[in-house]
């Protein structure tokens, strides 16, 4: 079970924060305090209270179990982010949900290329899918809104230099989503069609002349 650490002026504090971040009642977590904390005198010296919470019966959804999972996985890489829902959707009782990663340690857990993000998100979907029935994507300062937008820019681009030269082109080796982005681009144009090849991490596109 995911475990969360929370801090406040009290440990009652504590637990109202952590029962309200996680949408669960007390009797669906186990808190240990790990710190009670001390109010000093005047405010010098004083301590905030830290207590340890794990859920020990399912969270009210998806939402709230794929929040602390990234943040879980996030502390325990000892990044500095913050984790926050921006949507989450239903559709024939299967939620997805989409989560937003911020904070000075961004760089550091996009990786390269986007490696460390998709590592994230795919245990993450890994843990949330011992448990419940739904999907997680994740987004770090907006990186993949940006990607997305750059794979749109580039196939179109490309796409102008095939329909001209007629004049095949193949892309650089991409992630199955990217792969899709560029093939849902040019899905409707009228002088290109297009098509994947390689196998594994070198699988493609690659972008052809309509005869």
């Amino acid at each position: 079970m995911e475990i969360l650490e929370v801090k406040g002026r009290s440990v009652e504090e504590a637990v109202e924060i952590a029962l309200e971040k996680l949408g669960a009642d007390r009797d669906q977590v186990e808190i240990e305090v790990l710190n009670p904390g001390k109010g000093g005198i005047l405010g010098f010296g004083a301590e905030p209270a830290l207590i340890s919470v794990r859920l020990t019966s399912p969270a009210a959804n998806i939402s709230t179990l794929a929040q602390l999972t990234v943040e879980t996985l996030i502390r325990n890489m000892n990044a500095n982010a913050s984790v926050n829902i921006r949507s989450s959707e239903v559709v024939d009782n299967f939620e997805t949900v989409q989560i937003d990663i911020n904070g000075e340690d961004s760089g550091l857990l996009i990786g390269s290329r986007g490696d460390t993000l998709k590592a994230i998100q795919f245990i993450s979907n890994l843990l949330i899918g011992n448990r419940v029935e739904g999907r997680v994507f994740i987004d770090i300062e907006g990186y993949r809104d940006k990607r997305f937008a750059s794979i749109q820019e580039l196939a179109s681009k490309v796409a102008h230099r095939v329909s001209t030269t007629g004049k095949a082109i193949t892309l650089e080796p991409m992630a199955p989503s990217e792969r899709r982005m560029v093939h849902i681009t040019l899905a409707d144009h009228t002088s290109v069609t297009t098509e994947s090849t390689g196998n594994g991490n070198d699988r493609r596109v690659t972008i052809l002349p309509i005869s």
